[in-house]
């Protein structure tokens, strides 16, 4: 144990939410690491983790912790944010120890991190409020496991706005050595059918941003979710739901049950697929594309089980078909509202089949094809003060870019940067794909900027795909 001088907070939950014996606390945190399913997120910023008794929530929770232990020395800070369930109060608030002690040991307080969030209004020191207090003291000994030695910053939420919790947190963002660790059960007490279906649906708008349509019913640190989805929209995050259970799966009865979720966001403009996820998704455009070939139809396609958290989180997506390396059909998505395996699907079929500048593809055009996906990243809104202000603005090779000028829109992916690569062209031909001259320009202009991940393949015949479809 390390030995920390000053105030140390004890464990208040040890024993009831934990095992208080180190063997058996390291045992238990070590089998739900053990049995969580490999994720496909291993550089996340932000976690979302439950915080039950560990019986109930832990398995759930290790698919959260589990990738951390890769980035064990890499990451040497956490702030662990969530609800408070025994005492009200206004504004967000932490404790007075030097360091907060579990059965594993004692991690000592990231106290200038403490200090600078301290200045801010709303924010203070309560040691009544964290008395018997588990929702972040649960998340600790899953840290000291994976992570090793690292500080801790506390963050109790009580009464407070979204803008509120995500002020504080962009005060303590840091850089590659800080994790967010977010704190929150969801559904309680409902029976099990009815709370799948609603923990199912509060994850579906964690993943789309959609924090103004999570509230306490849907899961009981939503304040500081909505402070953590926040940020992900301001700093380009991409979400992945990892894992949705509940007390009946884990242990328990299903009269009435309490909902687990557990979610990672990463960096959308660095975020990378697993090569079998990616595999997957060109395999499902092939599938689409030859279906369409040869059926003249879509394929009605549904999810297959066991797939990945990449595959079904709800994602927007374009698909690009090349014919001879022309461009022979591009058709995708905006704003995500289906999960990316069947948005892929979708949209490889109106790519090749739907696209009103070109015939459709014949089956002879689709052996020499070669197929693009691209998966975009929510759209964020570009500050700008004029044309030449935008044109410095947009990244290179980094951008996508959404023109709006009343109901006229025009979207270049970033590899459109490929053959216009200076900013100027760029923004001038985006102009003229909203079907406005390329020299226009109003202050009525609005744009958005978005990032994304893409990846291709030829098409080749087509193996098992991963969904269910119907001829």
């Amino acid at each position: 144990m390390t030995e920390i001088a000053g105030n140390v907070r004890t464990p208040h939950v040890a024993g009831a939410f934990y095992p208080d014996r180190p063997d058996a606390l390291e045992n238990i945190v070590a089998n739900c690491l053990t049995t969580a399913s490999d994720t496909p997120v291993p550089e996340a910023k932000i976690v979302i983790a439950p915080h039950a008794g560990y019986v109930f929530s832990g398995p759930i929770a290790g698919t959260a912790f589990k990738p951390l232990a890769k980035r064990k020395g890499t990451i040497r800070r956490v702030v662990v944010v969530g609800p408070a369930h025994r005492v009200g109060f206004r504004g967000l608030a932490t404790t007075s120890a030097d360091a907060w002690a579990t059965p594993l040991g004692t991690v000592p307080v990231a106290w200038d991190a403490l200090r600078e969030l301290l200045t801010q209004p709303n924010f203070h020191i309560s040691d009544r409020v964290f008395e018997g207090e588990h929702s972040l003291e649960v998340h600790v000994p899953f840290l000291q496991q994976v992570l090793g030695d690292f500080e801790i910053v506390p963050i109790l939420v009580g009464e407070t706005t979204p803008a509120k919790v995500a002020r504080a947190l962009d005060a303590v963002w840091g850089g590659p050595e800080t994790l967010i660790s977010v704190s929150s059960d969801l559904s309680h007490f409902l029976d099990y059918d009815s709370a799948r279906k609603l923990d199912r649906e509060t994850m579906r708008r964690v993943e789309l941003l959609k924090l103004e349509e999570i509230d306490g019913k849907g899961a009981c640190g939503h304040r500081a979710i909505a402070g953590a989805l926040t940020l992900a929209r301001r700093h380009d995050l991409r979400i992945t739901g990892l894992d949705t259970r509940n007390s009946g799966d884990t242990r328990g009865g299903k009269d009435r049950v309490v909902g687990y979720g557990a979610a990672a966001m990463e960096f959308a403009g660095s975020a990378r697929l697993p090569a079998s996820d990616r595999e997957q998704l060109i395999e499902a455009a092939r599938f689409s594309l030859r279906f369409g070939a040869e059926n003249g139809r879509p394929p009605e396609a549904q999810l297959g089980q066991n797939l990945s958290p990449s595959l079904t989180a709800m994602r927007a997506s374009f698909v690009t078909v090349n014919v001879a390396g022309k461009l022979r059909g591009c058709i995708g998505s905006v704003i995500a509202h289906q999960p990316l395996l069947l948005d892929v699907i979708t949209n490889a079929y109106k790519a090749g089949f739907g696209d009103p500048r070109f015939p459709p593809l014949t089956m002879e055009e689709l052996q020499s094809a070669e197929i693009h996906v691209s998966i975009l990243s929510t759209p964020r809104p570009l500050t700008f003060n004029g044309e030449k202000d935008l044109i410095a603005r947009a990244r290179p090779d980094v951008d996508g870019l959404i023109l709006q000028e009343g109901n006229r829109r025009g979207l270049f992916l970033p590899s459109v940067w490929e053959s216009l690569p200076k900013s100027e062209d760029f923004i001038r031909n985006l102009k003229r794909k909203a079907g406005l001259p390329m020299d226009y320009w109003s202050d009525g202009i609005r744009v958005f900027r978005y990032t994304t991940e893409a990846f291709g393949a030829p098409f080749a015949a087509a193996a098992e795909t991963p969904v269910s479809a119907k001829a």
